[in-house]
């Protein structure tokens, strides 16, 4: 009877800790959630870092952790609409913190909007390859994972687009963050990964400006806060702010943008639509955000071209659609009519344009690394990769 009774508080308290673990947000929850409601669901694994990838999304990354099972998952993941079982008519927001999707969004050659449409919110519609449509699992193991996918696209000019995707995820390793200047201490959980994807044009006609070029979009969705800042270091050349595009949903509060010297700081809470763009003049090859409340330091890392042409997304009718961004954050925040998609904000990167001929093919790599710990270390991080003090701008 005493044995019996001794256990009562034991298993009390792994019953509190089995809660705390399966909540939304963490890693448990967020694999045996998705292992519910998707058919092909990918886990890489190496020590305590996890990755969790999605085949009915697009070979989608929809979380991380640092910190295995345990852990806090990175990705903002839509559970009330991935439950629902439901597809939305324009963009189905399920969430995910590397997504892969094309460009250009606006524009006389946008793939979002059907031709002769206003570029408006109420005509946007996301082609159904890159939202609801599943890609193929090609192989997998503990630290890689391909999917691939044919496909058909038509743009807003009637610019046809007969191409095959292959998209692989890798774990990153110490070393090769080594290779990227990025030095991790004992002190901090760190997880990172690199999607590889692959564009061919698979059909008869070359790709070129005439009748509009596609890129590669990697897009990132992030659960904020209210102390979450983007932070993305830039070129300081004369006239830099010339290159910086702050207007795709109106002009942004200046409480909410800050420039200092050649970084941006753009804060993302989840409670302001915005969204603002570097040009490959001044854009170098990283962004990063700062969550100041769990202290997680995250990281994009992607190839800059400065003399390539990269699409234009602006959503008008342009002058200039090859003089696009290389590199973007949007926050989330309401529509007009009072709806919000998330909350959540957005790391993303692009590929220059791809002009392709028949058979031709293209890769563009990006690299993710979510940092977790003590913040003097991580403060080292950024001062090292961002060449910033997070001191003074916790400050």
């Amino acid at each position: 009877m005493i044995l019996r009774f001794a256990w009562i508080p034991v298993l009390a308290m792994l019953s509190c800790s089995q809660k705390e673990n399966d909540r939304e947000g963490t890693y448990q929850h967020d694999v045996a959630f998705l292992k519910k409601h998707n058919r092909t669901v990918v886990e890489l694994s190496s020590g305590k870092a996890r990755v969790l990838i999605s085949g009915d999304y697009q070979g989608r990354v929809m979380t991380s952790s640092s910190n295995g099972e345990e852990g806090t998952g990175y990705g903002w993941i839509n559970y009330d609409l991935i439950a629902s079982g439901k597809k939305l008519k324009q963009f189905n927001p399920v969430g995910g913190e590397e997504r892969f999707w094309l460009g250009p969004e606006g524009g006389q050659y946008s793939l979002y909007f059907a031709p002769g449409d206003s570029f408006l919110i109420k005509n946007w519609q996301v082609p159904a390859l890159l939202d609801t449509t599943s890609f193929n699992l090609e192989s997998h193991s503990t630290s890689s994972a391909t999917f691939t996918k044919s496909a058909s696209l038509t743009n807003y000019s009637g610019g046809a687009f007969d191409l095959n995707i292959t998209r692989t995820l890798s774990l990153i390793d110490q070393q090769q963050l080594s290779t990227l200047g990025v030095s991790i201490t004992n002190n901090i959980s760190w997880v990172a990964y690199q999607s590889e994807n692959i564009i061919e044009n698979s059909g008869d006609n070359t790709w070129t400006k005439e009748s509009g070029l596609l890129s590669v979009w990697l897009l990132g969705m992030f659960t904020p806060s209210s102390a979450t800042t983007v932070i993305i270091p830039f070129k300081p050349i004369p006239q830099a702010q010339e290159f910086i595009t702050s207007n795709y949903f109106g002009e942004i509060p200046a409480d909410r943008l800050t420039i200092q010297d050649s970084t941006l700081f753009f804060i993302c809470d989840g409670k302001h639509r915005s969204k603002i763009g570097l040009a490959p003049d001044i854009a170098k090859p990283i962004a990063a955000s700062f969550d100041f409340e769990k202290n997680i330091l995250t990281l994009v890392i992607f190839n800059v071209q400065p003399e390539a042409s990269y699409v234009n997304s602006t959503w008008t009718i342009q002058s200039n659609p090859f003089q696009g961004d290389v590199v973007n954050a949007y926050n989330d925040g309401p529509l007009a009519d009072g709806s919000q998609l998330g909350p959540f904000y957005e790391l993303e990167s692009s590929s220059p344009a791809l002009a392709l001929n028949p058979g031709q093919a293209e890769t563009y790599k990006q690299i993710t690394l979510h940092a977790q710990g003590d913040f003097d270390a991580l403060n080292h991080v950024a001062q090292k990769t961002l060449g910033i003090d997070l001191r003074q701008l916790k400050k």
